[in-house]
């Protein structure tokens, strides 16, 4: 009872990171896959040229340590209200492009810098603040958010999109996204529960002093596991690009018809939602590394299937749902591991620098997507490449121990 009595004392909180995730930066992947081809149709841009967007993620790993810093510092009520006023400005902006592509770069430009304070890096931090013994389950829950706009939002703005047109379909979106902000917002709670560490349902709220950005950067910097978790997450994320921005065009390319298309969208969106609870769970149960390795690993395989000659609908379908699981399941892990390892004062500066690492490994990917296409025309060489990363970036996790921080606080860390 415990267990699940963390869960309904933290309703509120969790409610507001799961809304906020779940309409916020998050979701930009599943639209704009859902959007590219019919604006790349219609503008005339190339698909090569449409991939190397992806490079300005670069962008993001350069904005999310300030992120991370200014959440630590600000409070996540403040942080997110800039993205959430930002996101539906962005939006518009993508409708208005008017076909210049000039115009779609610097809408990009300003959304991967500013809206990103709408980003799992700010929300789960509601999460650590107050929840303890069900985080795992805590953190599924408020990641679920992102998941269900893919699994019902998904085939919606697809056939929005073939009916209304890419421009109106921003406009709608950015309606949505105002409102849906204005929501959240309201359910952050106060800006003081910034200072809260850890304290448990019905417990005093116990404050952390602040500390300067040159006391606790040299303390992460220091720390192995951070290092396991860089390498780990710039391999596990090379195929992002690929799983939130180019799945339709990569379905399409496999024989799926425009039809089929939404299916895989909830294909992944359900391989997302099973992926975060069953980590969630798990690793709230057992070694975290174990259940990273098995978890973060699993798209190898769906990537080296795709790669080959095998593409039956229900072969593709399950490849699709192999990569959506395991983009469900690193929300979870990452989030977890980074509070398991350090401390809470500091847990979004450190989630902001891993989150840039994954925003920067998602560029590097959008790279070499882009060059692979100019080069071969198929996605072949980038599945199998990107494939053997992930195993590797899964295989570095099983590096990771103990949490000294929480053993000295007398927190049970899993074995």
């Amino acid at each position: 009872m415990r267990y699940l009595s963390e869960i309904l004392a933290a309703w509120r909180p969790l409610l507001a990171a799961g809304l906020g995730m779940g309409t916020g930066m998050s979701i930009i992947g599943t639209i704009t896959s859902a959007i590219a081809p019919s604006l790349v149709a219609d503008v005339g841009w190339s698909k090569a040229q449409f991939a190397m967007t992806g490079m300005l993620g670069m962008l993001t790993a350069l904005a999310m340590p300030f992120i991370g810093r200014l959440a630590d510092v600000a409070g996540v009520k403040l942080t997110a209200l800039i993205g959430i006023v930002a996101m539906p400005l962005a939006l518009l902006g993508f409708s208005f492009n008017g076909g210049s592509f000039g115009v779609y770069v610097a809408v990009f430009v300003f959304q991967s810098i500013v809206c990103v304070t709408t980003t799992a890096t700010v929300y789960t931090r509601l999460v650590v603040q107050h929840v303890i013994h069900a985080r795992g389950l805590a953190l599924a829950i408020v990641a679920c958010g992102p998941a269900l706009f893919s699994a019902i939002g998904g085939p919606v703005i697809n056939a929005y999109v073939e009916a209304n047109g890419w421009m109106a379909t921003y406009q709608m979106l950015a309606v949505f996204t105002a409102i849906a902000g204005a929501v959240t917002f309201l359910l952050i709670p106060s800006s003081h529960a910034a200072a809260t560490v850890n304290a448990p349902a019905g417990a005093p709220a116990r404050r952390e002093p602040k500390r300067s950005a040159r006391e606790d950067y040299p303390l992460i910097f220091r720390e192995p596991a951070f290092w396991v978790l860089l390498g780990a997450m710039y391999l596990c994320n090379l195929p992002l690009t690929l799983i939130l921005v180019q799945l339709k065009m990569l379905v399409l390319d496999q024989g799926i018809t425009g039809e089929g298309a939404s299916i895989m969208f909830t294909a992944l969106a359900a391989g997302m939602l099973l992926g975060r609870f069953i980590t969630g769970v798990a690793l709230d149960r057992f070694a975290p590394q174990v259940v990273s390795f098995f978890t973060l690993g699993l798209p190898g395989l769906g990537l080296f299937v795709l790669a080959t000659d095998l593409d039956a609908a229900w072969i593709v379908t399950a490849s699709i749902f192999s990569l959506g699981f395991a983009v469900g399941a690193e929300g979870d892990i990452l989030a977890f591991l980074v509070a398991r390892h350090f401390r809470p004062a500091i847990y979004s500066s450190v989630l902001g620098l891993l989150t840039g690492v994954c925003s920067l490994a998602a560029a590097s990917g959008a790279a070499l997507l882009s060059w692979t296409l100019a080069s071969t025309g198929t996605f072949n060489t980038f599945l199998v490449t990107t494939g053997t990363a992930v195993f590797v970036g899964s295989l570095l996790l099983l590096m990771l121990r103990g949490a000294p921080h929480e053993e000295a606080a007398g927190e049970p860390v899993p074995a």
